[in-house]
Parts: C-alpha cells; structure tokens; sequence
C-alpha cells in the first residue's frame, strides 16, 4: 500500500486531480454555508431594465441567469448534484457490470454466454440514445437519471472484467483450488476478485467521468435534473438562447463540467500507473 501511494504521489498531474476533486467535493457539501444566496431566490434586481441577466460584478460573481439567481450560488449547488450523480451512477454500473462479468467469466457455457449476448445486445445501443429513451419513459428526477445512468453504464466494465476473469480461470493456482477441494464461491472471492480489484478501481474512476458528462448532456436536453434542483447541464440548456448576450451562462457551468471530468480522468490514469508500474514503465 505504502509503494501504491509513493508511485501515485509521482504523478503531478494525478495529484493535481485529486485537489481538483476534494475541493469540488467540499464546495457541493458545504454549498450551503458557502454560497452567498439560495440558488433559488430570484432577485427583483436580479435583471437589466430589458430582462437580460446581469453580468459577473460584486455583487454577483458570476453574474444572474435568465430568473434573476445567483449564478455562483447555483454552480455551488450543481456540484453537489454532479458529483452526487457521478459517484452513486457509476458505483452502481461498477458493481452491476463487475458481478456480471466475473460470474459470466467464470461459469461460461450457456449461463455465461447468455450473460455477455445480453452485454453486447446492451452495446448496440448508443449510450446516449438509450439514456434518453429510458429518461423519457420514466418520469425525469434525480433517482430515475442515477437509475439510467447506471443501466446504461454498466456493459463496458462488464465486457472488461469478463476477458480478465477468463484469463484469471485458466491460471494453474485457479485448477490448484479445484483440485484442492474449494468451491466456487472461494474461488471467486479469495482467488479471483483479489486480482480484479486494480481493474475495477481504476475503472470505477474513469467512469465517474463518463457519467458527469452523461449526465450533462440529459440535463441539456431536458432529460436530466429538473428545475427547481441546480445542475450544470440544465444551468447550460436554460441559457443557450443568451449565449451571444450573456455567454458566461454558459462558459462557467460548461468549464466547471470540463474540470470535473478531466480531474477523474487524470485520477484514474494516476491509478492505473500505479497499480500497474510495469506497464506504466514499458509505455515509456
């Protein structure tokens, strides 16, 4: 553990994520005793004279949007949603798609090729084409788009931890533990998932990527969060019209999704170097 986090404390960039993130965190829990308004309150000064939100000042940081609310305040807020979404969505999809590959990887024959047929039938789909289907039979909130997410989600991490799971059941020490009497759950849990966790968490990470931005673009097309909730893809689809007279409405939220995105990314890169330095090493 201590050569895990020496390795991963190298990675500037990695570490660099990792601050992005904690901080993103602390701004969403703490949003409420941060934020200088409640993101809902439209204020009666809140727009010019022609009904135009007002720009970044010092009164409003980041300026108004279209009602008249603290757009800082209401970004504050959005992370808390994002990141909410990111995580639960995607440890949901992590722990759907990893019981499936290894159980799928490790039985094989009719019950784990009926499982990989359901996978790649699931892959057929375009990811954001199926979200926004599920989204609009079921009726749009914060449960239903982490439920969707997760859905759509969990097929990559599957079909990933299915090869491993094949490659780990032909290893001699997997035929040792048969010979020796242990049965499949043994197998599985002392044997295999041991050698699947560098996978799954580097994984679990990017993924959680993957889900911020998915969950951006439902919100921009009016299948994600609904208001009154703050979340930055509907921030962005509520002030697309103003983007040529206010285009901070749509800049801030937008590098706020860009930032988050990428700090996961780089912090599982950093993960993946670390768990596995030799193959860190052999791509220099």
């Amino acid at each position: 553990m201590q050569d895990f986090w020496k390795r991963f404390r190298r990675d500037r960039l990695a570490m660099i994520g990792l601050a992005t993130i904690l901080l993103l965190l602390f701004v969403g829990l703490f949003a409420p005793v941060i934020s200088p308004y409640n993101p809902n309150e439209q204020f009666f000064d809140g727009l010019t004279l022609e009904g135009s939100p007002l720009p970044p000042g010092e009164r409003f940081w980041f300026g108004t949007d279209t009602n008249g609310r603290d757009q800082f305040s209401r970004l504050l807020y959005g992370a808390r949603t994002s990141i909410l979404i990111g995580i639960i969505a995607n440890g949901i999809a992590v722990i759907i798609g990893s019981f499936l590959g290894v159980t799928a990887g490790y039985l094989r024959g009719p019950a784990g090729a009926t499982i990989m047929r359901l996978t790649d039938l699931m892959m057929a789909f375009p990811p954001l084409l199926l979200a926004i289907a599920l989204a609009a039979i079921l009726k749009p909130g914060l449960a239903i788009i982490i439920i969707v997410i997760a859905l759509v989600n969990w097929v990559q991490i599957a079909r990933v931890i299915y090869s491993e799971t094949v490659a780990l059941a032909e290893r001699d020490y997997i035929e040792a533990a048969r010979a020796l009497g242990a049965g499949p759950l043994r197998i599985l849990f002392r044997h295999l998932l041991p050698h699947l966790v560098p996978t799954i968490t580097v994984y679990a990470t990017l993924g959680i990527a993957t889900t911020v931005l998915l969950e951006a673009m439902l919100s921009f097309l009016g299948r994600g969060v609904q208001p009154p909730t703050p979340a930055w893809g509907m921030m962005i689809f509520e002030s697309q019209s103003y983007f040529l007279n206010a285009p901070w409405l749509v800049f801030i939220p937008g590098a706020a999704i860009l930032i988050l995105a990428l700090s996961f990314n780089l912090v599982g890169d950093g993960l993946r170097d670390a768990l596995d330095p030799t193959q860190r090493d052999g791509s220099r």
